[in-house]
């Protein structure tokens, strides 16, 4: 397909894309079912969620609207799809780009705007994809194999760090990122055959997969191994979830089952958590993104086999991450060198990592955890990282990003991938195609289920369809979350059969930064949690994090919950020597840094007072309409918002006054 034709056929298609979530949303998936058992929690799909928050609808409109388009235009001009066309023998030429995993950003993209068409149908962008994954299908061999580089020329990589033998498949799987690509075009085909029952990425993917089965294993004539960098594992598993086919996931548990073991292949090492058996592990290390990839493979396992080994190994890693090895905005990584993990306690601020793409997997790694066992915990982390450490890899303008994510810039030192502000793209572009996946997903983070429990485990308007065991429920809610705490829900149920519905209490109502006591509050939560129906208070009862109401009390009724919002002052624990004699500031679930270009006059010698005198204000204009914080001494604005004004000093840890 020829640039133009190509670069027309995305702005047709987008410019016809703005109805976003607002317009009614037709029935357009499969069949596939949401969850295969082992799971106490089913998330409720996207399908099923309307979104119309003012907070997280323009930034989900921003991605499909602008930055979708944009992806799939950097993707041609560095030539992802002309490395499917000649190893295809459609165009001739050496392989384009740098990086062995480019395929991945194809995949991304088409998984991002199928999650787009699940939420909102669109018949051009539909067929766009058809176009891109005809593009993908003459890349593919005709035993299933794709990994367009290898098919080009195997024995010369696209980088030089990805070593060559013999020039054949699956040589140095450390680094070559054969397996990786396949994970990520497993995990886009289903989500594509979701959107619109069409198949034709799908038979790829599975042919692909049906390979890989054949070729992996300790059978005789198998190749005995593991990949470097996972995620793989739970491609496969979403590929079983679809199809039934237990060689899947069997395959995705022998991938786990066989790191960190000698005797199956050449360690690949910590940083690729290949070290030791993953059931022995207990300390999160190495590469951030490798590392909660397999997490969430791990989290499956333990569901989908009821294996407690791996379930007591996911719960010591969680904990190790949330208490000794997490950023206060969420974020994890807290080195460049290998985009890894710090020692215990060890978090940089201006030379923190906290990659873009580890923040999305720790989102998915938490949402399975709490899916497991519906402890509020996992949504706490969510939630802090959603708002903050994740959100701030993308511009307000759709299309410049961060890989990286300071909580420090001294406006000369280049963290950014050679940048010290964001940048339009990358040569590895992993985080922007990473961005454009994920967010137009978010809604089916809000609401979750069992038989008869609905939970609202983040707040933002929207109105869901909950399909219960013996009772359908229709749910809105009406907020300005995060710049205020008032939420308004309805439900309406359509039988008189008993149903719960439970209300998450954010961590920070509850005086909680972050579980496992890294962070504290320094200063006292104004006002309680309140419940209200139709005016009447109610008491909370939340021994779970959740307050917990039947159908019969509020059927009819409107639920209001008041949740109190003081701007907070934050410490960390004298063990992470960075931040001491320092504070952050937070207001709700949003976490807050100064800007140079907002305190010019006096910002290297801007202290926290003792005192919280401090004021809130809503400013319309200001970076797309945020809260800001203020006193005599200083104005904040939300972290997530800064680097949008050009390059220039922030912090978010803060020297308290007469340190």
């Amino acid at each position: 397909m020829k640039r133009t034709k190509l670069l027309l056929a995305v702005a047709t298609s987008l410019i016809l894309f703005t109805g976003c979530q607002e317009e009614g949303k037709k029935d357009n998936s499969s069949s596939v079912p949401e969850k295969k058992s082992g799971y106490q929690l089913t998330p409720v799909n996207i399908q099923h969620v309307k979104l119309t928050d003012e907070f997280w609808l323009p930034i989900i409109k921003r991605v499909q609207e602008k930055t979708i388009a944009y992806a799939i235009e950097k993707c041609e001009e560095e030539g992802r799809f002309d490395n499917f066309l000649i190893a295809g023998g459609k165009m001739e030429g050496p392989v384009k780009g740098v990086m062995p995993f480019d395929d991945s950003d194809v995949y991304k993209v088409i998984e991002g705007a199928s999650n787009s068409l699940i939420s909102a149908p669109n018949k051009p962008l539909e067929k766009l994809l058809d176009s891109l994954i005809g593009i993908v299908k003459t890349g593919q061999e005709s035993d299933g194999y794709l990994t367009t580089w290898r098919t080009i020329n195997p024995a010369k990589p696209p980088a030089e760090w990805v070593e060559v033998k013999e020039g054949k498949r699956w040589e140095s799987l450390f680094m070559s990122h054969e397996l990786y690509n396949a994970g990520h075009m497993y995990e886009a085909a289903v989500v594509h055959f979701k959107a619109t029952s069409k198949r034709n990425f799908l038979d790829i993917a599975l042919k692909n997969a049906d390979l890989i089965v054949a070729t992996f294993g300790d059978a005789e004539g198998k190749i005995p191994a593991v990949p470097g960098h996972q995620i793989i594992e739970t491609g496969l598993i979403k590929l079983y979830e679809v199809t039934g086919k237990e060689a899947y996931l069997d395959l995705a548990k022998y991938f786990l089952d066989n790191r960190g073991n000698p005797e199956n292949h050449e360690l690949f090492g910590a940083y690729s958590q290949d070290h030791i058996p993953v059931v022995d592990q207990d300390e999160v290390v190495g590469h951030a993104v490798r590392a909660v990839y397999m997490y969430a493979a791990m989290t499956d396992i333990a569901a989908l086999k009821n294996d407690t080994a791996y379930h007591k190994a996911i719960d010591k890693l969680w904990n190790n991450m949330v208490e000794k090895k997490m950023y206060l905005t969420g974020g994890i990584g807290a080195k460049h060198e290998g985009e890894a993990f710090g020692e215990n306690y060890e978090l940089p601020n201006l030379t923190a990592y906290n990659e873009t793409c580890a923040s999305i997997g720790d989102v998915y790694w938490n949402h399975r955890m709490f899916n497991l066992t519906g402890d509020v915990k996992y949504f706490d982390v969510i939630e802090r990282t959603l708002y903050n450490g994740l959100i701030s890899g993308l511009s307000l303008s759709g299309t410049e990003f961060f890989y990286p994510n300071a909580l420090e810039s001294d406006g000369k030192y280049k963290f950014n991938q050679g940048a010290t502000t964001r940048k339009s793209w990358f040569d590895c572009s992993c985080c922007p195609t990473n961005v454009v996946r994920f967010l137009p997903a978010m809604p089916g983070l809000i609401y979750s289920k069992t038989e008869d429990e609905v939970y609202v485990n983040l707040y933002a308007s929207s109105e869901a369809k909950v399909n219960l065991a013996k009772n359908n429920l229709i749910i809105t809610q009406k907020t300005n979350y995060p710049w205020n705490g008032d939420v308004q829900i309805n439900v309406f149920a359509e039988a008189k059969e008993k149903f719960n519905i439970k209300m998450r209490i954010p961590g920070w109502a509850k005086n909680e930064v972050l579980p496992g006591g890294l962070y504290d509050y320094v200063n006292d939560m104004t006002g309680n949690v309140e419940v209200y129906l139709d005016g009447k208070k109610e008491v909370v009862n939340s021994l779970d994090g959740y307050i917990t109401l039947s159908g019969e009390k509020i059927e009819g009724k409107t639920i209001a919950l008041k949740f109190p919002m003081n701007v907070r002052v934050v410490e960390t624990s004298l063990q992470v020597a960075e931040n001491r004699g320092k504070v952050a500031l937070e207001y709700g679930p949003i976490v807050y840094a100064i800007e140079e270009i907002d305190n010019k006059s006096n910002f290297d010698a801007i202290t926290i007072p003792s005192n919280d005198d401090f004021k809130v204000q809503m400013e319309q204009n200001l970076l797309g309409g945020v809260n800001t914080i203020f006193n005599g001494n200083l104005k904040a604005i939300p972290y997530y918002a800064w680097s949008n004004r050009g390059t220039g000093k922030m912090k978010v840890w803060i020297a308290k006054e007469n340190q």
